[in-house]
Parts: C-alpha cells; sequence; structure tokens
C-alpha cells in the first residue's frame, strides 16, 4: 500500500464522535466526567489523529486506541496548572516553584480564612473603615523597631513605589556597584526611570565612598538610595558605604535615605555561619527613612514587598497613586500576619517554625540519616542505583550569592536509558518531582525534601524503573 493509499486508510478508519461514546470502553469516562467534557477531548483527539494520519497505521485509530487517548488527555486536562511540585533540588527558594513554603501556621491560617469573610478594612471595635495593612504593620513594628510600615504585592513594586512617592522628578544618589539586575531583567536604572526619579551614579563598579556621595547632592536631590546586592558578591579591592553612614549624611543634608535590602533578613543568620546578608532591624536603627524587602524569600512567607520606615515616609507611599494597583489581595495580609506572629516567639523559635530559615541553617550531619534511608528504600531497586552522598545546596532566588551550603543527597543512575529520561519522567507525574541532573545521575538533594516525602520519591522512582 503506497503512502497516499496508507493515509486514506487511516483517515477512514477513524471512528465517529457517536460511535465512540456508545463504546464499551468510554463507560468509565463517561461515568468519571461529564459527557461535555468527554465529547470535547474526543474532538480534540480526532483533530489530532487527521492531522497526523500519514505517520500513523490503521491500528492506531481502532476504537480501543482512540479511548486510551482520550483518557489520557482526559487525565491530563483533569490536572491544575498550579499544583504540588516534590522539591529536590536543595535549591531552598526556588523561584520557578513559587520560592518560600510557608509555615504550616500560615497554612492553616488560609485555610481557616479562604473560604469566610474576613477583617480587611474594617475596625471592629468602631465599626468605622479602617487600614488593610495595620495588622502587618504592627508586626513589624514590634519585629524591626520601624514607627510604620505597609505592603505591597512584590520588592520590585516596593522599589518602585519609595522611588515614585520620594523622588519623582528629583535625584537619586546610587552606587554605581549596586546598579543591579534582578531575575526577568529588572534593572534598578529602569525602574527608577519608570518611577520618574533621575539616577545620579556614583564611585565605581568595586569602590564607592561617603565623599561620593557627599559630593553628588544638590539642590535637586530627592534621595540617597543603598540596594543590597543580593544576588552577586564583588569580591578583592572594594569598598562600600554602610547604612549607617549614609543615614547620618542623610539626615546632614536633609535628604531621605533608602534602603533596599532585597531579600529581607529578620534574623541573625550570622549565628549560625551564614554571613552577608544585612538585618532589617540594624537599617531601622542607623535611620534608614524607608527600607524594602520581600515577603517570600528570607523572611519566609508570601510573595510581597514591605515597606517600613519612618512614619511620614511610609504614609507618603501609601497615599501615592500607584499603592492601590500595588497593594495584595486578602490572603497575602493572612498569609503574612501568620508568619510575622511566628517570630514574635523568639529568633529559636523562628529557627524551627520558619521552613526557609530552617532549611537554611540546618547542618549538613543532620541530613546524612535521611540521605541514606532514602538510598535504604531504594536498594534492590531493579533498574536503577542509589547511593547517598555529600552535596551542595542553595539558597536561590538571589539570597546569599554564590555561597553553597553543605548538605547530603542521593545519586541515583538509571541501569538503562539517561538520567535525562528519568528526571523527565519524575517531573511529569504528579505530584511532579523536581532534582538535579549531574553527571549522568539524578541527584536529590534532601535538604529541601521532608521526611515524608521519602516514600513518594521511593515509590515514583520504583514505578518508573519497572517500566
Amino acid at each position: 500500500m503506497t503512502e497516499p493509499e496508507l493515509s486514506a486508510a487511516v483517515l477512514r478508519a477513524i471512528p465517529k464522535v457517536d460511535r465512540l461514546l456508545g463504546a464499551e470502553e468510554l463507560r468509565p469516562l463517561l461515568a468519571a466526567y461529564t459527557r461535555e467534557e468527554v465529547v470535547r477531548e474526543i474532538r480534540r483527539v480526532l483533530d489530532g489523529l487527521r492531522r497526523d494520519a500519514s505517520r500513523l497505521d490503521v491500528t492506531d485509530v481502532g476504537v480501543e486506541a482512540v479511548s486510551r487517548r482520550v483518557a489520557q488527555g482526559l487525565a491530563r486536562r483533569a490536572l491544575p496548572y498550579y499544583r504540588r511540585v516534590v522539591n529536590g533540588t536543595g535549591v531552598i527558594l526556588h523561584t520557578g516553584i513559587g520560592r518560600a513554603v510557608l509555615a504550616p501556621e500560615a497554612v492553616a491560617a488560609l485555610a481557616a480564612l479562604a473560604g469566610h469573610p474576613q477583617r480587611l478594612e474594617i475596625d471592629l471595635e468602631t465599626g468605622a473603615r479602617g487600614g488593610r495593612d495595620e495588622g502587618c504593620a504592627a508586626l513589624l513594628r514590634e519585629l524591626t523597631g520601624c514607627e510604620d510600615a505597609t505592603v505591597v504585592n512584590n520588592n520590585a513594586a516596593a522599589t518602585l513605589l519609595l522611588l515614585a512617592a520620594t523622588a519623582r522628578g528629583k535625584g537619586v544618589v546610587l552606587s554605581r556597584g549596586e546598579l543591579v539586575e534582578i531575575g526577568g531583567s529588572f534593572r534598578i536604572p529602569e525602574v527608577m526611570q519608570e518611577s520618574g526619579a533621575i539616577l545620579i551614579e556614583v564611585g565605581t563598579t568595586n569602590r564607592t565612598h561617603l565623599r561620593d556621595y557627599a559630593e553628588a547632592i544638590g539642590e535637586t536631590t530627592g534621595m540617597i538610595l543603598k540596594v543590597h546586592t543580593s544576588n552577586y558578591r564583588v569580591q578583592g579591592f572594594t569598598a562600600e558605604v554602610e547604612i549607617e553612614e549614609l543615614a547620618a549624611l542623610g539626615r546632614e543634608r536633609g535628604i531621605p535615605v533608602g534602603h533596599d535590602l532585597g531579600s529581607g533578613c529578620a534574623v541573625d543568620l550570622a549565628g549560625r555561619g551564614i554571613t552577608g546578608e544585612p538585618l532589617l532591624r540594624r537599617s531601622v536603627a542607623a535611620g534608614a527613612d524607608l527600607v524594602c524587602f520581600s515577603g517570600d524569600k528570607l523572611l519566609g512567607g508570601p510573595q510581597a514587598g514591605i515597606i517600613l520606615g519612618r512614619r511620614e515616609a511610609v504614609e507618603r507611599c501609601r497615599r501615592h497613586p500607584l499603592f492601590r494597583a500595588m497593594r495584595p489581595g486578602r490572603l497575602v495580609y493572612t498569609a503574612l500576619e501568620a508568619t510575622l506572629r511566628l517570630y514574635g516567639a523568639g529568633e529559636e523559635a523562628a529557627f524551627e517554625r520558619v521552613p526557609v530559615l530552617r532549611q537554611l541553617t540546618g547542618p549538613a550531619a543532620s541530613l546524612r540519616p535521611r540521605a541514606r534511608r532514602l538510598a535504604r528504600k531504594l536498594a534492590g531497586c531493579p533498574g536503577i542505583t542509589a547511593s547517598a552522598v555529600p552535596c551542595a545546596s542553595q539558597a536561590g532566588s538571589g539570597a546569599l550569592p554564590a555561597r553553597e551550603i553543605e548538605s547530603w543527597g542521593v545519586r541515583v543512575v538509571p541501569v538503562s536509558g539517561s538520567a535525562q529520561e528519568l528526571a523527565a519522567g519524575l517531573r511529569t507525574g504528579d505530584p511532579a518531582i523536581l532534582a538535579r541532573v549531574h553527571e549522568e545521575a539524578v541527584l536529590f538533594d534532601v535538604r529541601t525534601l521532608s521526611d515524608e516525602e521519602l516514600d513518594l520519591v521511593a515509590g515514583r522512582l520504583r514505578a518508573l524503573a519497572h517500566q
């Protein structure tokens, strides 16, 4: 049979919609899904078969084969796009999978309130309208010592807002060494331009001194800005001006000082061997007028941008027209409040109860038994070999740049097929399981895996190995 004849035969063999709906093979699908869903998927499958007829055989378009395609398509479409992922990559704040894992207390607060009305912009004592950010602002005042605080949808928005509210049409003095770009081509100079502020670069890439800032201040200067270079490090012959010196210069010259801290560290990580992240309380104590940072990085809460500092400066941001466009929805406040409350019990409690802090600071020695448990669960599994190995985790999302965290993991090598194929099989399942592919092996870093997820990972690997 020639290729055109085969293609024509395939097209003739493709069953009609009515025939499929009456087929025994589709009865379970009609019981599990609505008729409309099944018909829609049948038509999608049949359209695809007609397009691919030249590459198919008649056996590919029988009722049983088509029913199988319909079942697979319905199952695939039933999976939510925003679904659970198991993080075996060792990247704690992985942007691709949502950054910070919320604490159980924040999850419980969301579950309790998401299906009900909740207090947001009402003063329950007086019945008058209140401020939606007041609950979080009160906790941030206690945590950092600031006079006031507000919340927007992310730190990019916070940076844009504080610049627009404070220095629109005026100069903003910033070190050349702090002209950062973060993920998604978000660049400080471009954000400054969109805010209406005018960038005044001072110093050099590697060295900036206090006199550079002082000499750049003029009658049209609206702000001195310091940006924490959270996603890279410059080493060697370097110099930067600390926030205390800039705040003092700002007070002397009557110029507001802003500090973009990026990741937002609320507790002392240096005491646990992780250096390089300035504390929120330090910037407030130094006298910075406005401080901004992310809620979903080192703070360990939901995606949010937090602005805090002097009362009049924060209120200026709150009154700006952009604020309404940038403020988050009620569930962000709910999760953020629950997260901030965990810090109220003290630093030790925060390290125990905030998942990001626990994962960042857990000693490698404590992870080795977990890696060995996973390796034992995979022992004797045909199709793969598994062994516990030392490895290195990362903070991710621009936090703690160029700094590896000692960890332990499990190296899985497929006997047949490639590591990439094994990783794809893990990634496309439900839930999706992410790991690293390194030196022809799939590596699971147990720093970002919970004890409960070890069985899930082992079960999936065993199932894939038997296919």
